[in-house]
């Protein structure tokens, strides 16, 4: 095997890892090829192990650094999460728990995904009600002074509770997006273990 069917090969079972991750691993290889040098490739890839080997390690290390890591953003939650769906899979269970194990991650992750964006979408209606309320009190003025106040307060109250809202169901998400990553990365680590121990 050469260098060229190695990063072949490697590039191949890292495909689905998250953009940033995927570029980071592909040059730490390239990196690790270009110090060994052409005369010493060979013993690179003896000391790396079967590209198989070296991806599904790669991914199961990934999986478990998610575990003691809360995500910075929520985009950062969604790449831990499919990481440690991808770690997961990598990990040596057996097949029939796998699959069931993906099908059981995969609905909570659906479900959570489906409430925490009916919350999200709960809290801009709010805050989007609170913007329509305060253009509606500023017209209102015009006719009803008093009135036009009153709603005015009350959207401004709306437009704040809803500002609120919003910030909360974010940070939620990015919480519990990085409670989910962290349960991920726990299985794929005591998939590593059952399989050192046999």
């Amino acid at each position: 095997m050469t260098r060229g069917d190695y990063m072949t090969i490697l590039s191949h079972n890292l495909r689905h890892l998250p953009k940033e991750d995927y570029d980071r691993a592909m040059e730490y290889f390239e990196e690790y090829f270009n110090e060994a040098g052409p005369a010493h490739e060979q013993d690179a890839i003896q000391d790396l192990g079967a590209p198989e080997d070296a991806s599904r390690e790669l991914i199961m290390n990934l999986a478990e650094k998610n575990i003691g890591e809360q995500p910075k953003t929520v985009r950062h939650g969604v790449h831990a999460v499919w990481v440690g769906i991808l770690g997961v899979c990598a990990a040596p269970i057996a097949l029939p728990l796998l699959l069931a194990l993906v099908c059981v991650i995969f609905a909570l992750v659906i479900t959570l995904f489906a409430v925490l964006g009916s919350l999200a979408l709960a809290a801009v209606c709010v805050a989007a009600g609170g913007v329509v309320g305060l253009i509606g009190g500023f017209v209102l003025t015009f006719r009803a002074f008093a009135d036009g106040i009153a709603t005015i307060g009350m959207s401004l109250l709306t437009l704040g509770i809803g500002i609120l809202f919003v910030y909360g169901s974010f940070r939620l998400c990015r919480w519990a997006l990085g409670k989910v990553s962290q349960s991920l990365g726990n299985i794929t680590k005591g998939g590593r273990r059952h399989e050192n121990k046999h």
